[in-house]
């Protein structure tokens, strides 16, 4: 099945093509860093659950098409060398988490996303909520972790190589043909 992709103000759109519960790999991830980027972004409310969780689609970057918009794509990292985390320059819509253009690999977060049916009919279940050490409050998270469970990682590391494999880190709409980058990332 093919998920709408777009921005809060409709500048950025796309689609997530072939997201199924099979294709992909869905977690709420509640660390700190999920947390600040939606800080930055000024986007809480739309984008963490009552604990500071994000809910995350993990895709194959070559799954992911712009159609209108790109020009508003933008990143950023809170550190050096951590993930690059993209959003939308025209409404700080946050898009998804990448780690480079050799990995084929794109965390999609759930407010980008267009699901008109429930989440869970069209992407799946939640596999994993991740990283509740750092979550808000006391979760109630059915299969909570302080980590990534190692059934979760297997499962995610065993697709992204089949992803390389197949070549599906290519083509990329958030890396141009030599790797690089198409916004320059803001370091916090």
């Amino acid at each position: 099945m093919d998920v709408k992709l777009k921005c809060q103000c409709g500048e950025v759109q796309g689609v997530a093509m072939n997201a199924t519960p099979s294709s992909g790999n869905r977690v709420v991830c509640c660390c700190s860093d999920c947390q600040r980027f939606a800080e930055y972004l000024g986007q809480e409310d739309a984008t963490l659950d009552e604990f500071g969780g994000t809910d995350i689609y993990q895709t194959s970057q070559s799954q992911v098409k712009i159609s209108s918009g790109a020009e508003h794509l933008r990143c950023m990292r809170l550190s050096q060398k951590g993930l690059l985390r993209w959003y939308t320059g025209c409404c700080n819509t946050p898009i998804g988490n990448t780690l480079s253009a050799g990995v084929p690999f794109i965390g999609l977060i759930h407010s980008f996303m267009q699901l008109e049916n429930n989440r869970s009919d069209v992407i799946g279940p939640v596999r994993a909520h991740v990283q509740i050490q750092h979550a808000r409050g006391a979760p109630t998270y059915p299969h909570s972790s302080d980590k990534f469970p190692l059934g979760i990682t297997l499962r995610i590391a065993r697709k992204m190589l089949l992803w390389k494999i197949k070549g599906m880190h290519k083509p990329s709409e958030f890396f141009d043909a030599s790797g690089k980058a198409i916004s320059k990332a803001t370091i916090l």
